[in-house]
């Protein structure tokens, strides 16, 4: 799912909220085959298993997937680490309903909740960790400033952000493999993953810590993990 703040796009859609997103894969249509494009194009099982090492989510911690899509990565921490209390949001209905099918199939306790990222319906100092998969370069500067300052309303002090999602390219083929998702998602909305400035905007909501901790190379760019803390206070 990506949300949009700017013109309406032909495939923009309402949600139940009147906040706009485009599906994920840019049309509605195609939303259904978005599990088996990320498992064929983006490395899938490798940058997950790295991000859920990076979190270190232990029994007793509650956990919120941010742009969670079809469930995918809130259902592996819930098997991995049964204790969590898993939670995943999004601004797209059909994932929603996709994801809650998912876990009711795989027998898993995540909730999933139809919801927008940059006005999160969560109380302050909720979560200990909140991660995100491949969805920061969907939003709008704007949308990119508003979520992160939600993310550190809701994480307890101490808790930490953690996201997978495109970063600086570190060689011109990487970067000209970008040039796709850039023309799929927009220029504006990306630009600041290309330019590296992730770190620098989770760092402007308050939080502390921001670093980049691995680049993996994919068909379509440079996937950047990334990790914050909201401090202690």
């Amino acid at each position: 799912m990506k949300e949009t703040d700017g013109p309406d796009r032909g495939s923009a859609i309402p949600s139940p909220e009147g906040h706009r997103f485009v599906p994920a894969l840019g049309f509605a249509a195609l939303t259904p085959l978005y599990d088996a494009v990320i498992a064929a194009t983006m490395r899938e099982s490798t940058f997950r298993r790295a991000l859920l090492a990076q979190a270190a989510i232990a029994n007793g911690h509650r956990v919120l997937d941010l742009g969670s899509g079809s469930g995918t990565f809130a259902i592996l921490i819930g098997r991995e680490v049964p204790g969590a209390l898993v939670e995943g949001l999004d601004a797209d209905p059909e994932m929603v309903e996709a994801a809650r099918r998912k876990a009711a199939l795989a027998g898993s306790g995540a909730l999933f909740h139809l919801g927008d990222a940059t006005r999160l319906p969560f109380a302050d100092a909720s979560f200990d960790r909140v991660v995100s998969s491949l969805f920061f370069h969907h939003l709008s500067p704007a949308g990119k400033r508003r979520a992160a300052a939600e993310i550190a309303r809701v994480l307890r002090p101490g808790g930490e952000l953690h996201v997978a999602d495109w970063g600086a390219a570190p060689n011109l083929l990487m970067r000209s493999l970008f040039l796709a998702v850039q023309m799929l998602d927009g220029f504006e909305n990306t630009r600041e993953n290309v330019e590296g400035r992730l770190p620098e905007l989770f760092a402007a909501a308050g939080l502390e810590g921001v670093a980049s901790r691995l680049t993996l190379p994919t068909v379509f760019g440079a996937l950047s993990l990334y990790r914050a803390r909201r401090p202690f206070e």
